[in-house]
């Protein structure tokens, strides 16, 4: 698969600013997009989109396949008529951090209302746009609606919690709650109406301007999910559906004792008998959403950390062989050539290398990790190849000014001699190496872009709680930003 130079910005949905606690759908992400546009990027590069749980970190979600109703814009629904402008209350929120409760407890009253108004108005026209939506995506949507009306009426339960007639989806069950919970349940699938129109509405605006939407999935589905629920049979459950392993990873440079996700297994034989369907539809509802869809922890699909389940750390793990290759084989045969981009960071081995390479997959270069004077690494720039994705740091790492900031005299000195770095703007220091590098796709973070620091952190990896909260603020992000990326793109070939 091909990549053409060139280069973005890394920025997710919830760090967009404007009136309503969040980052939206809304103008604020067209205004973006025209950023983009003005600095020369083709780029846009966001975190997973779905429906977060407890912790609100996109990577543990409701659902595979569902969007993050708090995403949806309330100024467009005023737009349709779903709402009206005495509706949004010109409530006071933090504009530069997410208050995700109060977020929600504003947010879904409305949505709810929005709701309300579609199935009185009775609009013919909008009622089929729904009813269709509903028919290309019923196969997750029914499950995932059914699963979110029962943990509301369950008061936020896991599902391994639910009476055992409904944990275990008998028939009788399911008929029940259907009949109970129905409008609950078409209110669900009705958010998720809003949601793919908003977002494929402004996917287009950005494929219109020659920007690529640059999307990311977990590899793994959280264990209170509508997936797991629904699809017991895909993953290492027990009788009585209960883990028997679950995913993490061993002590790394973040966490001395390792990560423990807590995340389900798959069971990688069943996928393999049923031909991969499962993770053959995930990747087809992706490519619906994004133009170019990074796998997260893709080192998973060569061997994966298994932790027994009940254990506390992940230390006591093993790794376990995945069918990976044979999966990655099912999805090119059904879907083609799709640009998949593998987080290969973290303890990588051969096996991982090969199944990235034998796909023609680029793997991922951070330069905060570049600078140790402590020991050799792969990430100092003139070992990359062109088919490589090039970032200053994530959003799990610190900012890089922030990292600068904490970085000892010896990593500064290799930061001095190596690109002559400016020790009163480091942050911009970094963009300009990252554009100059030969990786096919350089990006970095917006809070790079606006040289912060260690407070405009999105995430810590293995911290369960506090990240995922920065925003930045209107204003903040200027025509001369545009510029000056706008003239390191053209010196570096990457418009």
């Amino acid at each position: 698969m091909h990549y053409e130079r060139s280069s973005g910005i890394l920025l997710h949905i919830t760090s967009l600013p404007g009136k309503y606690g969040i980052g939206t759908m809304g103008r604020e992400a067209y205004e973006f997009v025209d950023f983009l546009v003005e600095s020369g990027q083709k780029l846009w590069q966001i975190l997973p989109l779905g429906h977060t749980g407890y912790g609100d970190s996109p990577y543990q979600c409701f659902s595979a396949f569902a969007g993050n109703p708090l995403l949806i814009d309330l100024e467009k629904l005023v737009e349709q008529g779903l709402l009206s402008s005495e509706d949004l209350p010109q409530e006071s929120f933090d504009e530069g951090s997410v208050d995700f409760g109060a977020v929600f407890n504003y947010k879904y009253p409305l949505l709810k209302k929005a709701y309300t108004n579609f199935v009185r108005q009775n609009n013919k026209f909008r009622h089929t746009q729904f009813e269709n939506f509903y028919s290309r995506n019923e196969q997750w949507l029914d499950d995932y609606a059914f699963f979110m009306a029962v943990k509301i009426q369950q008061k936020g339960k896991a599902w391994t919690e639910w009476d055992r007639q409904i944990k275990f989806r008998e028939p009788e069950a399911i008929n029940r709650y259907s009949e109970e919970l129905a409008d609950e349940i078409n209110f669900y699938r009705f958010v998720q109406f809003l949601f793919y129109r908003q977002w494929l509405e402004l996917k287009s605006y950005a494929n219109l301007n020659d920007i690529k939407i640059f999307g990311d999935i977990p590899l793994y589905v959280a264990f209170d999910s509508a997936d797991a629920w629904a699809n017991p049979e895909l993953f290492e459950f027990d009788k009585e559906l209960n883990p028997i392993h679950v995913a993490g990873v061993p002590p790394d440079y973040f966490s001395e004792t390792g990560q423990l996700w807590g995340n389900p297994i798959y069971d990688w034989d069943y996928l393999e008998e049923q031909g991969f369907q499962w993770w053959i539809e995930r990747i087809r509802a992706s490519f619906l959403l994004y133009d170019i869809l990074r796998i997260d922890h893709f080192r998973g699909l060569a061997a994966y950390w298994a932790v027994p389940f009940g254990e506390k750390t992940a230390m006591k793990g093993e790794w376990v062989r995945a069918k990976g290759r044979e999966m990655l084989e099912a999805v090119v045969d059904a879907l083609g050539g799709v640009q998949i981009i593998a987080e290969d960071l973290g303890v990588i081995t051969p096996d991982v290398v090969e199944l990235r390479d034998d796909f023609g997959m680029p793997g991922m270069k951070i330069l905060q990790f570049a600078f140790d004077s402590g020991e050799e690494n792969e990430f100092i720039p003139h070992t990359y190849e062109k088919n490589t994705v090039v970032y200053t740091g994530t959003h799990d790492n610190d900012t890089t000014l922030g990292r600068f900031q904490e970085a000892n005299e010896a990593d500064k000195q290799m930061m001095r001699d190596y690109f002559h770095i400016n020790e009163n703007d480091p942050a911009w220091s970094f963009i300009r190496l990252a554009w100059s590098t030969v990786s096919n796709m350089a990006l970095a973070p917006l809070q790079d872009v606006l040289r912060l620091d260690t407070n405009a952190r999105m995430n810590f990896p293995g911290k369960a709680s506090g990240y995922w909260r920065w925003r930045y603020k209107k204003g903040e992000l200027t025509s001369q930003h545009a510029e000056d990326l706008m003239e390191l793109t053209r010196i570096f070939g990457r418009r």
